[in-house]
């Protein structure tokens, strides 16, 4: 198993691989269940997410807490009305957003999408157009998924979709739907697959929640893992 300094090591490793992340005053400490908190500053938003999803791809990696500070330069700074106005038409620019029932409220650099949508991607689609905006400090996501009929068998569709997915393929993960929200059960390598997992369950038509309750292996339990599925390969 990783001791917290090699897992350390991996994470700014990681970080500093990233030719698109700002990560020079990024600082980073592990604790010895695997969890990681990054802290410092960085010149925006999308730096941050970007920091995140980086460490989330680390084996060993069980939780992250992300405290890092967005600090915008001088010429990067932005009026709440200048932001406000470049997320709208940002929003009207994507044509996976039905901007026409999304809300945009901004307070310092802080900005608030408010709504209805009938997908998950599309929610995440509305974020991921103003998270990338200059001025932007924060997005604080509250659009909500319309309910829509279930089918019967969509735990099984789920399940499949998340077996024809070659990086997932061979997981244990179990599938259970109440009401309209799936509850996600097993394990999975690395905090990344599991919000695969959970990204394969959102795209079924329906689903207003899904509870992730996926567990994330140590690295020996990963080798261990891999060692079992080369076994059934080769037979």
């Amino acid at each position: 198993m990783a001791t917290a300094d090699a897992l350390q090591r991996h994470v700014l490793d990681e970080l500093a691989w990233q030719p698109e992340l700002k990560a020079a005053a990024i600082g980073v400490s592990v604790e010895s269940d695997g969890v990681v908190t990054l802290s410092g500053h960085v010149p925006s938003y999308l730096d941050r997410k970007l920091a995140e999803a980086a460490v989330k791809r680390i084996a060993g990696v069980k939780a992250v807490a992300n405290e890092l500070q967005v600090r915008l330069a001088g010429a990067a700074t932005r009026n709440d009305t200048d932001i406000a106005e470049a997320a709208v038409a940002a929003l009207q620019w994507n044509v996976a957003v039905p901007d026409e029932h999304i809300g945009v409220v901004v307070d310092h650099g802080v900005v608030t999408l408010e709504g209805t949508v009938d997908w998950r991607h599309q929610r995440e689609a509305a974020e991921g157009a103003v998270r990338v905006l200059q001025g932007v400090k924060a997005v604080e996501n509250r659009i909500a998924i319309a309910p829509a009929a279930l089918r019967s068998d969509i735990a099984r569709d789920i399940a499949a979709a998340v077996q024809r997915n070659a990086a997932l393929a061979g997981q244990h993960i179990k599938v259970d739907v109440v009401d309209a929200t799936v509850v996600l059960r097993g394990s999975v390598r690395t905090l990344e697959e599991r919000e695969a997992v959970e990204e394969a369950a959102w795209r079924a038509a329906g689903v207003t929640e899904v509870q992730n309750l996926l567990d994330v292996l140590r690295p020996d339990e990963t080798d261990e893992l891999l060692a079992r599925l080369d076994s059934g390969l080769e037979r």
